[in-house]
């Protein structure tokens, strides 16, 4: 059994990474402010300490005796990130400094970061991470920050560290309303609404969707694999869905807005360094997903 730390536990993917890992037996604390996740999507046998990780003095004695540290605590809304790079800078590169210093000072074996496709820029398809990152909003280059902040504090410090860049993570507990919200949610809910699908563009840009239980097991896999030099790998399915063809996925009316700006038009990944490293591929189709999500939704 492990001691493991999941910062932005009541998130999203953090809450089922918490699941997870108490299903496998090992011990959970839980870091969340709560601004942007759900206290109760943290299971009650996990611990849990609702902590900003820009808390630093907080945050110090939670990490005494910790084997692993996964973290995922952000402030991933994008458009935020563009109206207010200063103050999102602080709880993604500030905040992640804290958590990967205190790792170091309490001698955790390893810290899994959480980075993001927004690192990229509009590249050649499908992107591998030999591409040159060239971020087009604040939060992709915070992110591109704390992956060399990980690999910084392994090579100075000898801080065992891996940086998992998800690419459009989608399943159940991601609200439509969440803090980054993606398509296939705000779909859902006007669905649900009777609503038409709102989207941006002429709706032919396209993501690469991956599914939340499969980003649980990379999380994992990432861990307990010999990858320890900060090195960041693509998590996605390696295949690219325009948001007309998610809208004929989920049913119903369409209506077309302007697009966002520091958005990229077009994404696919090249995961075979997930494969050769982690021994990793996604399992579920995004066909699987959305019918599954669409039962849940009762749509």
């Amino acid at each position: 059994m492990a001691r493991c730390l999941v910062t932005g536990g009541a998130g999203f993917i953090g809450s089922h990474l918490t699941d997870q890992l108490l299903a496998d037996g090992h011990e959970v604390l839980v870091i969340d402010s709560l601004l942007l996740g759900k206290r109760e999507f943290v299971a009650k046998e996990a611990t849990f300490h609702q902590i900003d990780i820009r808390e630093l003095a907080t945050m110090k004695p939670l990490f005494e005796g910790i084997d692993v540290v996964f973290h995922l605590a952000a402030e991933p809304r994008l458009p935020l990130s563009i109206e207010d790079p200063i103050g999102t800078h602080d709880v993604n590169v500030t905040g992640t400094l804290h958590v990967l210093d205190l790792a170091r000072q309490a001698g955790v074996k390893k810290v899994i970061i959480t980075s993001s496709a927004a690192v990229y820029g509009d590249e050649p398809l499908p992107i591998s991470e030999d591409t040159v990152p060239r971020p087009k909003s604040p939060y992709g280059m915070h992110k591109h920050m704390d992956e060399q902040y990980a690999r910084l504090f392994h090579d100075l410090y000898g801080l065992a560290t891996v940086s998992l860049r998800y690419f459009n993570v989608y399943g159940p507990r991601k609200l439509a309303n969440g803090g980054y919200p993606m398509v296939i949610p705000v779909f859902m809910q006007q669905r649900k609404d009777n609503q038409p699908l709102t989207m941006t563009g002429d709706g032919e840009q396209t993501r690469d969707y991956v599914h939340v239980s499969d980003v649980v097991r990379a999380n994992i896999l990432a861990w307990q694999s010999e990858v320890a030099n900060g090195d960041a790998i693509n998590i996605a399915s390696g295949v690219q869905t325009s948001v007309n063809d998610i809208a004929m996925l989920i049913g119903g009316d369409t209506t077309h807005v302007s697009e966002r700006k520091g958005e990229v038009r077009f994404m696919q990944a090249d995961i075979t360094k997930a494969k050769e490293l982690l021994g990793w591929e996604p399992t579920i189709e995004l066909e699987e997903g959305i019918a599954t999500l669409k039962k849940e939704w009762k749509l």
